[in-house]
């Protein structure tokens, strides 16, 4: 049960990292940050990119984890 609703949040969690980060349309990354990069640099859009790319990782691996947690457990 909690391994389940724990695959839900991470889910949900992974979706939105990987719909944040820019892409070669630059998605919705650009919808967001796109008025940042003019003040602050483009440096800091990359660190939010390195960012993101790093939570994806992590989240990607909980997601496979937690999926043959639970169809084991079921």
């Amino acid at each position: 049960m909690i391994a389940t609703v724990l695959l839900v949040i991470v889910s949900i969690g992974l979706i939105g990292v990987v719909l944040l980060q820019s892409g070669r349309s630059a998605g919705l990354s650009g919808a967001i940050s796109g008025g940042a990069e003019q003040l602050i640099g483009k440096q800091k859009a990359r660190g939010v990119d390195a960012v993101l790319g790093k939570a994806t990782v992590v989240l990607a691996v909980l997601f496979f984890v937690l999926t043959i947690t639970v169809a084991y457990l079921m």
